[in-house]
């Protein structure tokens, strides 16, 4: 079975090693599109022509079974023109994880961490929609703007980061909050760091996990011929090997770069 995985850079490698680690036996092919990051403050009409592009080139190029958006603002923008296109390919698509959160938050008040566009999309708005009905809830959305491009460029020095993050943080304190989504997938590489600004009984809710249950399901329905894990990471500009062995630790993958 061969499973093409995107995003605009390193994140969506925290979904790859959790799918890695769950769905063995399985090639894996995934795009950094390093050129265009961050999708997060982009033009929408942009992000969607390159989510069409590194979708068709990993149909053309590497006759993938199985797609993952491992990005939530490219999830919000293209999965349902990418469904409506590519009919006969299963794509799985990202979204924060607000569910988890609400179910097993105490005090109902949750901090949404997430780049400006999934916040404004229409696909995020109607999940709060969606989960809120019948019930009180306090959701503080937070655009991170330019986290996503910090991470990106591994400039995560603590100081430099802890000011950074503070100025986006700083009004949540008295807030009672008990839950946060890491609503990027970038930000569950610098979970640690985020949680510093919270009490230590504060839950971070990601959706790597959920991502590799829903592989799990749709790769039961595909023969896995594979012998033995393979894993390529390909980056359509520039990256970061010291970021990308950071999230893929422990994981063996080939790297190298591409034209899109």
């Amino acid at each position: 079975m061969k499973v093409g995985v995107f995003d605009s850079g390193i994140g969506g490698l925290t979904i790859l090693s959790a799918i890695a680690k769950s769905v063995e036996n399985t090639e894996y092919v995934y795009i950094a599109d390093t050129l265009f990051a961050p999708y997060g403050e982009k033009d929408t009409n942009e992000i969607l022509q390159r989510c069409d592009n590194i979708t068709n080139y990993l149909i053309k190029n590497y006759n993938i079974d199985i797609l993952v958006v491992a990005c939530n603002t490219a999830t919000s923008i293209s999965i349902k023109f990418l469904r409506e296109k590519y009919r006969n390919l299963p794509i799985i698509g990202v979204e924060p994880a607000l569910k988890p959160a609400i179910l097993t938050s105490r005090t109902k008040n949750i901090a949404v961490l997430a780049t400006p566009t999934t916040i404004n999309g229409r696909k995020y708005k109607e999940l709060v929609e969606k989960l809120s009905t019948n019930q009180e809830l306090n959701l503080y959305h937070i655009p991170c703007s330019g986290l996503a491009k910090k991470i990106e460029e591994a400039d995560i020095e603590t100081n430099s980061l802890q000011e950074f993050l503070k100025k986006y943080l700083k009004d949540l304190k008295n807030k009672n909050i008990d839950s946060v989504v890491l609503g990027c997938t970038h930000y569950p590489i610098i979970k640690n760091e985020i949680k510093k600004f919270f009490d230590d009984n504060v839950i971070l809710y990601e959706s790597a996990n959920a991502i590799a249950k829903r592989l799990q399901d749709l790769s039961e329905n595909k023969n896995s011929i594979n012998k033995e894990q393979k894993i390529t990471i390909l980056y359509s500009g520039k990256i970061s090997f010291d970021m990308v062995n950071t999230v893929l630790k422990n994981i063996n993958f080939e790297i190298g770069k591409c034209e899109i």
